[in-house]
């Protein structure tokens, strides 16, 4: 794995999230309510909804426009048919690391 520094974990605040920009396209990093940060695919696949901007509860998170709720862990959304792309990552010593090896170029169409 390759594994980038992305920054504080107290830059997140608890059941939170920020947005990071890629190669791949616009990542979400949430932080949970227990401190675990979680990676995922930044738009929620039914209406494009900023899924940084949803609500974190527990390992989910509600999107912001149409309640649809994502499985951090695996990007299943729960009772709906769709799911969203998720990254490994971690905390090391109160930072963020983020596996770059999916996130370093798009694959060619």
């Amino acid at each position: 794995m390759n594994w980038i520094d992305i920054g504080a974990i107290d830059e997140i605040p608890l059941r939170g999230a920020r947005k990071i920009k890629t190669a791949l396209g616009c990542v979400a990093l949430f932080r949970t309510g227990e401190a675990e940060v979680f990676a995922t695919t930044d738009s929620c696949p039914h209406k494009g909804g900023p899924l940084s901007e949803g609500i974190v509860h527990g390992q989910s998170v509600t999107c912001p426009l149409h309640n649809w709720v994502f499985d951090l862990n695996t990007g299943q959304a729960q009772g709906e048919e769709g799911a969203i792309s998720t990254y490994p990552a971690r905390v090391e010593a109160g930072r963020i690391l983020i596996d770059a090896t999916k996130l370093a170029s798009r694959s060619a169409a």
